[in-house]
């Protein structure tokens, strides 16, 4: 490969990568009034210092080691085993869902049906759909459902977790999943979608109530999308 070939496919791929996120940009120049300056999603959950430094500009700044969540294992609705968090270079969404309630997990799945046909065509964001009732069969959450674009490579509709659900949604989700304490046979989940980043934490919360959350949801995935490009720039093979 030539140099002046290097540097045409150098700059295709950095103006795809501007026209792709774009509407990224505009929301971090919308969100700093004017400034081009670069910003961050926040990290949520606990963080702490690992006693190390990392050398950067010149500067030693303390090694932070913040709140993480571990993969697990589900099944979706094709009776397939997958693997919740599996790939470390997704930027993922994921919330609770409990199948017998019409009233709060129908509009969540809606919802999400809009977030994964906005990004259907882009491989590094994954939705995740995940049933709390233990008695759902792969064909009840297909049921549940009910959309032509499950066929959609990025979103898993999943039941069965490896895990204790409940236990997995407080401890490492940082949201509200528990038994009904009046009847033992129904579930109260907190009504949110969440924003992982590739390295599996937590950058955002969004009430699903809120069509505003909603929007910002999609605003804040592109500008996730912008982080992971920036820690993870694209090379251009040269021979």
């Amino acid at each position: 490969m030539t140099k002046v070939s290097q540097k045409r496919n150098g700059s295709k791929l950095i103006i795809l990568a501007m026209v792709l996120l774009l509407p990224g940009f505009l929301y971090i120049m919308v969100n700093k009034m004017g400034s081009n300056e670069y910003v961050k999603l926040p990290v949520y959950g606990e963080k702490s210092l690992s006693g190390k430094t990392n050398r950067s500009m010149g500067r030693d700044i303390p090694d932070t080691l913040y709140h993480t969540l571990s993969p697990i294992q589900l099944t979706d609705s094709n009776n397939k085993q997958v693997t919740f968090l599996g790939n470390d270079t997704a930027v993922t969404v994921v919330h609770l869902f409990y199948s017998k309630d019409k009233s709060s997990s129908k509009p969540m799945m809606d919802n999400l049906a809009g977030i994964a046909k906005r990004f259907i065509a882009n491989p590094v964001v994954e939705l995740y759909s995940i049933s709390v009732d233990p008695n759902d069969t792969p064909e009840d959450i297909k049921a549940f459902a009910n959309y032509p674009r499950l066929d959609a490579k990025n979103w898993f509709v999943t039941t069965r977790p490896n895990v204790d659900i409940f236990e997995y949604a407080q401890k490492q989700m940082l949201i509200d999943a528990m038994k009904d304490s009046n009847d033992s046979n129904r579930f109260i989940i907190a009504s949110k979608f969440l924003l992982i980043d590739s390295k599996h934490r937590i950058r955002g919360f969004y009430d699903i109530n809120l069509q505003s959350e909603i929007k910002r949801l999609e605003d804040e995935i592109k500008l996730q999308l912008v982080e992971e490009i920036r820690n993870k720039p694209l090379k251009v093979e040269q021979k």
